[in-house]
This record gives C-alpha cells, sequence and structure tokens, in this order.
C-alpha cells in the first residue's frame, strides 16, 4: 500500500519519475548507490601491463602459424567456439588469466551478428522504462550493467566508439515531463559514468540542430547521450588483442564434432575438445581443451545439439534490418529516436562513417548464416523515417545505399520452470558433459557476459587461473591513440586529411603500420594513399593490411576490414576487382580462384547488402508512370544518342556523344553505367528501359542513376552549343 501511496505521489501521468523509481527501489538505497558511483566509476586499469605477458608486440602470428597452434598444443585450458563479440571477449578474458586459450570461428570475425548491429553502445532507454513501470529490479540492474560497461568500451577503444548525442523530438506537451524524466533517471543510473548530461530543447533550437526535423505540432525535444562505434572493427579489435596475449585464433575454422571422454569417477561423458575443419583447405583436425565455451550466438542450439541431440532448444532468432542512406538525411553529429512506432517498435536514425543508418525492425525469423533484407523491412523503415523528417526532404527508396539483416540470438533459459519467456538479458549454462554456453545479452555487455562465462567455467571445471583482467584493459590500437593522430599522418607521410582521419579512427596507433605500407601515388597531393574508389577514404594499402588482420577473403575486406560494403553497395561492386587482385598478388591466388572470390563478393552484396533490393527497383517498374510530355521530351533525349534511329544506344553511341562536348570517361566505367541499366543484359540500352528508368527517377525508386544524370548533363551542353544567331553575336562584321 505505501508503495502504491509513493508512486502515485511521485509519477508524472503514466511517465517514468524519479520519484517513481527511488519509491519502487528504496530511496535511501538509491542515494546510497549514487554515493558509491565514484568508487565504481574508477575503471580498473591495468595498471602495469608488464603484468600480462604480451607474446606478439610486434608482428601478429599468421593463419597458418595459428592453424599450426591448434594442432600441436597437446591441451588447452579453454576452446572458446564462436569469434562474434562474446566469444571474442570470452577468448581476451581467458588469455588474460592466464589460461591457454584457442578461439575457433567458422566464418570471419564478426562475420554474423556483431557486425550487423546499430552500432550503438548503450544501456538500453527502454529497458529502464520498463523496470520502472513494472518494478523489474532485474531489468533496472540490466541497465545499470550495461552502463557500466557503455563506460569501459569508449574507454578502451577510443578511436572506435566515441559518446554521441541523440534526439528525442517531441510533439505533445505531456509528453515533455514524461520522457524528460525518463531521460534523467537514465543519466542517474549511470551516475559519474554519465557521457553528457541531458537537456531540453526550445522547437527553434531542436530544428536548428535538426534541420531535417518535421515543424508540424512540434513542442520541443530531449537530447541524451549513448556511446556509437564501428561494430565489425571492434569485434577484430578485441580478437586481435587476444591473439596479441597468446591465444591461437583461426577463423575459417569449423567445429564438425565435439570430442568426449569418459569420466572414470563418475561414468560420466565429459566435452574435452572438438574436431575442426580448416574450411578453406578442408582439413580436419582435433583440438583438446579441459573446457569447449560455446558463444556461437544464433547458432547456439547447433552446438548444444552435437553436445546432446535431446536437448531443449533455447534460441529464438530475431531479424532486425537496418538501412543506410546518404549522410544528408542526418546532421554529422547528431542522432534520432523515434520511441513510438506505428507498431510500437523503436527507430533510431544516426548518422555513421559519413552516412546515416536508420532501423531496426524485429520479427522471427530462421537461423542462417546469410540474412537478407527484406523489401517489406526497408519500406517500413522509409515509412517511420518519412513520418518525422520535413515533408521538404523526399524521403525515396532509390536513396537507400546498403540494407542488412542482423539475428538476434533472443534466448530462453533452460532453467526456468516458464522456458517459453524470452530472456531480457544472457545465460550461462553448463550441460551435463560441461560444456559451457553463453547466449543471449547484447553488444554493449560483451566484456561482462564474458567474465561471467570464465567465472562459471572455472568453477565447473576447477581450471587454475587468475582473476579477470579486462576492465579497463587497452584494445588494439588504443595505446598510442590520440585525437590528433591523425596530424601526424598527415603531416609524417603525405596522406589526405580525410584519409588519415580514417586511418586514425579504425586503426589507432597501428595506422601508421598502414601508412607505412601505402604506395607513392606519384601526385603532388596526396604523396601516398591511393583510394580503391573516389568517394571514400579507404586506401589499398588497408587490403594488404588487411590480410595481416586474418582477411581470408574479398568478403572480409569489403565487410569487415573496411565498411565499404555496408556503406554503399554500388561503390563497394567497383572497388572489388582491384581488391581481388590486391589479395590475389599477395597470397598467390590462382585466375580461378581470382574469378571465384569476385562471383562470391558479387553475391554477398547482391543477397546479404541489399544490391539485389536497389537492382530490382528499375526491374520492378513494370508500370510506366511518365505522362505524353514527359515520354516526348526524353525519347527526344535518347534520340540525341541514338543518331541512327537504332531503336537503343550503346558504349560506343555514348562515347560519341560525350566526345562532342569534350567529356572522356573510361569505357569500362561507361560500359558499367549502362549495364545498370541494361534489364535484360544484352549488352545495349533500349528506348523501353531508358524510359522505364526515367519513370523509377520519377518515382523515387532509383536515384543517383549515372546514365539518367549523363544523359541529361550531355543534352544541355549539346542545346547550349546550337547555332548562334547574327542578332546574339551582335550583328558581325
Amino acid at each position: 500500500m505505501a508503495l502504491r501511496k509513493a508512486l502515485k505521489r511521485t509519477a508524472i501521468i503514466g511517465g517514468v519519475a524519479v520519484g517513481a523509481v527511488a519509491a519502487a527501489f528504496g530511496f535511501s538505497q538509491l542515494i546510497e548507490y549514487r554515493k558509491k558511483q565514484p568508487g565504481l566509476a574508477r575503471l580498473a586499469h591495468v595498471a602495469a601491463e608488464v603484468e600480462l605477458k604480451v607474446p606478439f608486440v610486434d608482428e601478429l602470428p599468421s593463419r597458418q602459424a595459428q592453424l599450426l597452434a591448434l594442432q600441436t598444443t597437446e591441451e588447452f585450458d579453454v576452446l572458446v567456439v564462436g569469434g562474434g563479440a562474446t566469444g571474442a571477449g570470452c577468448a581476451l578474458d581467458a588469455v588474460t588469466r592466464n589460461l591457454k586459450t584457442a578461439l575457433v570461428e567458422r566464418n570471419d570475425f564478426s562475420s554474423g551478428t556483431s557486425s550487423r548491429s546499430t552500432k550503438l553502445i548503450h544501456g538500453g532507454v527502454r529497458y529502464l522504462q520498463k523496470a520502472i513501470m513494472q518494478l523489474d529490479y532485474e531489468q533496472y540492474m540490466m541497465v545499470k550493467e550495461a552502463l557500466h560497461e557503455r563506460a569501459n568500451l569508449l574507454d578502451v577503444a577510443p578511436h572506435l566508439a566515441a559518446p554521441l548525442p541523440i534526439m528525442l523530438p517531441v510533439y505533445t506537451w505531456w509528453q515533455l515531463p514524461y520522457y524528460w524524466a525518463g531521460i534523467k533517471m537514465y543519466d542517474l543510473v549511470a551516475g559519474i559514468q554519465c557521457l553528457k548530461s541531458s537537456y531540453v530543447l526550445s522547437k527553434s533550437k531542436a530544428l536548428e540542430l535538426f534541420p531535417m526535423l518535421k515543424k508540424d505540432k512540434l513542442v520541443g525535444a530531449i537530447v541524451y547521450y549513448d556511446g556509437q562505434h564501428n561494430d565489425a572493427r571492434m569485434n577484430l579489435a578485441i580478437t586481435i588483442s587476444a591473439a596479441r596475449y597468446g591465444t591461437a585464433v583461426a577463423n575459417y575454422t569449423e567445429v564438425v564434432e565435439l570430442l568426449k571422454t569418459r569420466d572414470p569417477q563418475t561414468g560420466k561423458e565429459k566435452v574435452r575438445g572438438a574436431r575442426c575443419r580448416d574450411v578453406i583447405t578442408g582439413h580436419e583436425f582435433d583440438v583438446k581443451a579441459k573446457c569447449v565455451i560455446n558463444a556461437t550466438g544464433p547458432f547456439t542450439d547447433t552446438l548444444r545439439e552435437m553436445d546432446n541431440q535431446e536437448t531443449v532448444k533455447i534460441c529464438q532468432p530475431s531479424a532486425g534490418v537496418h538501412i543506410v542512406i546518404p549522410g544528408y538525411y542526418s546532421p554529422d553529429n547528431m542522432g534520432l529516436l523515434d520511441p513510438a512506432t506505428s507498431d510500437g517498435r523503436v527507430i533510431f536514425f544516426l548518422p555513421w562513417e559519413k552516412m546515416t543508418i536508420a532501423g531496426t525492425t524485429d520479427s522471427p525469423t530462421d537461423v542462417t548464416a546469410h540474412p537478407i533484407p527484406g523489401e517489406d523491412d526497408i519500406n517500413f523503415i522509409l515509412r517511420e523515417v518519412r513520418n518525422y523528417l520535413s515533408p521538404d526532404v523526399e524521403v525515396r527508396r532509390g536513396d537507400v545505399l546498403a540494407a542488412w539483416s542482423g539475428i538476434r540470438p533472443l534466448v530462453t533459459d533452460p532453467n526456468s520452470k516458464d522456458t517459453q519467456s524470452i530472456c531480457r538479458n544472457h545465460i550461462v549454462n553448463v550441460s551435463d558433459s560441461g560444456l559451457i554456453t553463453i547466449a543471449g545479452g547484447k553488444w554493449t555487455t560483451y566484456r561482462s557476459m564474458a567474465e561471467e562465462t570464465l567465472d562459471a567455467a572455472i568453477k565447473a571445471h576447477s581450471l587454475s587461473s587468475e582473476s579477470c583482467k579486462t576492465v579497463g584493459l587497452l584494445l588494439e590500437g588504443a595505446k598510442a591513440w590520440t585525437p590528433t593522430l591523425y596530424i601526424r599522418l598527415v603531416q609524417d607521410y603525405g596522406l589526405e586529411k580525410e584519409v588519415a582521419q580514417h586511418l586514425a579512427s579504425t586503426y589507432g596507433g597501428k595506422a601508421f603500420d598502414v601508412a607505412k605500407m601505402a604506395q607513392v601515388t606519384g601526385q603532388r597531393w596526396p604523396i601516398v594513399g591511393k583510394r580503391l574508389v573516389s568517394e571514400f577514404p579507404y586506401i589499398e594499402a588497408e587490403v594488404l593490411y588487411a590480410i595481416k588482420e586474418y582477411a581470408c577473403t574479398a568478403i572480409d575486406v569489403i565487410a569487415r576490414r573496411t565498411r565499404l560494403g555496408f556503406l554503399n553497395v554500388q561503390a563497394a561492386d567497383e572497388a572489388l576487382p582491384r581488391i581481388v587482385q590486391i589479395m590475389g598478388k599477395e597470397l598467390d591466388w590462382s585466375q580461378e580462384r581470382r574469378t571465384a572470390e569476385l562471383e562470391a563478393a558479387k553475391k554477398f552484396l547482391y543477397q546479404e547488402m541489399g544490391y539485389r533490393s536497389r537492382s530490382e527497383q528499375l526491374t520492378r517498374t513494370t508500370e510506366n508512370n511518365l505522362d505524353y510530355h514527359e515520354v516526348v521530351r526524353y525519347k527526344k533525349r535518347f534520340h540525341k544518342f541514338d543518331k541512327e534511329s537504332k531503336g537503343f544506344i550503346t558504349t560506343v553511341d555514348v562515347q560519341r556523344v560525350l566526345e562532342s562536348i569534350s567529356v572522356h570517361i573510361d569505357e569500362n566505367a561507361l560500359h558499367e553505367i549502362l549495364n545498370e541499366v541494361d534489364l535484360n543484359k544484352n549488352g545495349q540500352v533500349e528506348i523501353d528501359e531508358f524510359l522505364q528508368l526515367m519513370s523509377a527517377v520519377k518515382k523515387g525508386q532509383v536515384s543517383s542513376s549515372r546514365l539518367a544524370i549523363l544523359m541529361k548533363t550531355a543534352e544541355e551542353t549539346l542545346d547550349m552549343r546550337g547555332p548562334v544567331t547574327v542578332d546574339r553575336s551582335g550583328g558581325g562584321v
């Protein structure tokens, strides 16, 4: 009764009031917790790194050397299966506890969910709201833990992560105190680890900071802070850090069977390693270990069924789709949160790598290694984006530069009585045979999940180890990074500023190693650093460095060592031939292997990165929505190129017109431009295909069509160069 009265006194129209929290968890406890925050916030940095042996400070062992270590080591203390964030975190935790550690991943590191996130490092504003409204102490503690981990992750990888202000627009007056109370509570729970205090904005100030915002009915906005990171690179930094401390890591190494021995005392079978297969060569070998950790994310049940075929499945996968649209859709340093979409989902709208990410969806899905973004999900996100952007901003389907789907490994607790209830946090399970499973959770809490997993493994298998050392342990590239490091790269190597900034924020202190590998351009400026594609700061030297970071395929380079495939599928497609050429030379690939790599990477872009959805916007446009005058105008434009009235144009026709206006385009580039519109792939663009293109452009289903813009520009130039009359020339002489 007293609790209900306290809530009634302090709640704000069903809102998230600080007083409600005090009533729910005890005001004195809350104050005591806040007093203790400074102590919690002093992250336990490893004061003297000499305490930790770093066998590979300079040069990492090659993948071949790592595979050899896996095969020749008599027995590991810990074998981690799964190279996502959680698996890599477990490996780093184990090796820094002085345990002999191995990590295997059947694809590439971070090839699954860990590279397909919203890129946020956050405590979970939604979970805090539920914790208070439902008086759920477990969710409250989950948010508290996540905020601590957020601070730690920003601290140990400052080159890969940074605070990001996120705006929450408010369109009704009563919501202003509601959201303000909730966000202030978020700050309060973070305590001394609060990145920056949240604040309220007036309507005019909100529009000044986020001019693309819908003005109608806007009453103001609230801005709060969370973290943002480059998820795949962060995953890789954790993995490489584990390798430097002595973990034997190997990607493209699949577990095909768990090894078991019978315990002479109990008679029970115990997991004692795994039979592994090198996916690239097909070679199989055994890796023996005292303890095996299952950190396979959505594939959790696959490994659990290897252990026991009758085990109850615990993974309930959910698909989350994100899209990437041009950077002009959002300010450079301000995100947006829509807390109440048309179907109750939360949509984030975030600047990332000079582009804009929008997402996500949440729908049941089957477990697959190759999730495909659906057209319905892409259109749902676009519709929601239109709802809170100004009508002046035309949100076009054709502006989607890339799209991807990630599978969230939601789990049910096998130990709970109600196995149908989804676990909001993560679970650590020890099977009868000793297989340790860590499942669920989220990116932000990977480190604490790993710590809990290792604690359970050490207890279950009586391993002799030291205490956890990963709080405050700097990750790969963090040690020598400073905010002004990029200036030294410009001054010392002659790199472009944008390229230098990219290298510094991607590799941290290791950026100098990449710069040393960059070839001289032969130009006045930049002196070194040839770009893979003109509009992105990725350079050719990064492909060579990617091989040192265990990249084995072209997909590894465009998806995870660089993020080109996630940012712009067309740009990635254009960069692929050069990437394959560089890798082929360095790794001595045959011509057959080079061709296979190119085809596999194109298939990856087409299916998993949304290229299919993008290209089908043209082929699906069966209805021509051009009016009579538009058809006449576009036919006239087409015939300026089709001089012989063949009914189609080729690269020769386009080249001839371009030469007449003194414009030169490389023949290969011109072929690519026409190929985008050549629906039947016969090497020419028919008049119907051209009209279909212009119809798709009009609908917004296709944007930035190179052929459409090129032909329009050429036509305008030709019209301007028409015959000059005597009158206009002043009468002549």
